[in-house]
């Protein structure tokens, strides 16, 4: 099986922290729809196995009219095999989902809806400069529950001198819509962001680790009281829910990515579109692919698959380290978390290695502790 992602590279406005590829000039929009699709024909071979997820991600996806849309969906089923009954996951914003393209949404293929919510709170939209505000982040609740069943709501923690209370806030408005996802990320600062700078000058606070790690345990502990699964760092769903594009990715599974800046993985190599619009069409329209591509070490894979295994549930099998990477990989491995093991982030039940509640917040730079480095 393998996961379809198309990078929709479009934006109203640009938010403060947001480091990902967009434009929010839409003049170029047809233009890079035709590139996609073309794209998507040009790939085709590269993949033989079905097709059981398709994600339009940006940048905000739901910039696009349902026509559109529905337009590249429908290039994916000319030119792939895809599965009857794939996930067909929308990023969307809700200044984005009036009721005529909620509506309209639901009459396509599209059959579970990513919403970036982020906070219900008019403060922290601005503070972040997001499209959207308060009341059409209820609103578009409210009407999507009637028309999906599907939905995940993306919120941010660690938002500066938010305190406990109104995160837990956040949190329980989520649940008052019955929603069966949550992904939930701590606001991060990254270089060359309008966040970066406004924090340089002062005029907004740097996050504190901290309060970001108060507001992971409380949605952690909140999320569980409510039946949810917490099954990576930073996704929460019931059961049936858990995003099958994002598990597969966690997996190792194969996956193409459509788009400029969107990456993609077959197993033994990487590769990545140029990020940058004009020269990504310009590309595809010469009929050349404007990528890269890295052929994967071992110890690039073996890194890779311990960075994604510690962030889930599922955690990382002793036994696939031994079978896949070698003796010389697994003794490595058992060597560098016996510290971690007994400072209790890491834990062996049977052959899978797991952190533990303690660790679960510094996932990523426990992995990093566990990092197979080549000698030069």
């Amino acid at each position: 099986m393998s996961s379809f992602y198309i990078h929709i590279p479009f934006c109203k406005q640009a938010c403060h922290y947001c480091d990902f590829h967009f434009s929010t000039s839409l003049k170029k929009k047809d233009e890079m729809i035709q590139a996609l699709a073309e794209e998507i024909v040009m790939r085709k071979n590269e993949v033989e196995d079905e097709v059981e997820t398709i994600y339009f991600g940006g940048g905000t996806p739901s910039v696009l009219s349902t026509t559109e849309i529905n337009f590249l969906i429908d290039v994916v089923y000319q030119n792939y095999n895809v599965i009857e009954n794939p996930e067909i996951t929308l990023e969307a914003n809700p200044d984005d989902l009036s009721l005529e393209k909620i509506k309209e949404l639901a009459n396509s293929k599209i059959n579970r809806l990513s919403i970036g919510i982020q906070s219900f709170f008019e403060d922290d939209l601005q503070m972040m400069n997001r499209a959207h505000n308060a009341n059409q982040a209820m609103f578009c609740l409210e009407e999507t529950t009637k028309y999906f069943d599907n939905i995940s709501v993306d919120l941010i923690y660690g938002i500066p001198n938010m305190p406990n209370e109104k995160w837990m806030r956040n949190i329980e408005t989520a649940l008052s819509f019955k929603i069966p996802h949550i992904s939930s990320y701590a606001l991060t600062v990254e270089p060359k962001t309008a966040l970066f700078k406004l924090i340089e000058k002062g005029e907004i606070d740097k996050p504190k680790d901290e309060v970001a790690e108060n507001h992971f345990f409380i949605l952690v502990e909140k999320l569980k009281e409510n039946e949810f699964v917490h099954y990576e760092l930073s996704n929460f769903g019931k059961e049936g829910y858990f995003s099958k594009n994002n598990t597969s990715y966690w997996s190792g599974k194969k996956y193409i990515g459509i788009g400029p800046s969107a990456h993609s993985y077959d197993g033994t190599q990487r590769s990545w579109n140029i990020a940058n619009n004009s020269l990504y069409i310009k590309g595809i329209q010469n009929n050349v692919m404007p990528n890269e591509v890295e052929k994967l070490m071992v110890h690039d894979r073996y890194n890779e698959y311990i960075m994604t295994g510690l962030r889930t549930m599922w955690g990382v099998s002793l036994d696939r380290i031994q079978s896949e990477f070698g003796q010389k990989y697994y003794d490595y491995l058992i060597k560098t978390s016996e510290k971690l093991i007994a400072n209790q982030l890491l834990q062996i039940n049977g052959q899978k290695l797991t952190v533990t509640q303690k660790g679960k917040f510094l996932s990523d730079g426990i992995a990093s502790e566990l990092f197979m480095i080549p000698e030069k």
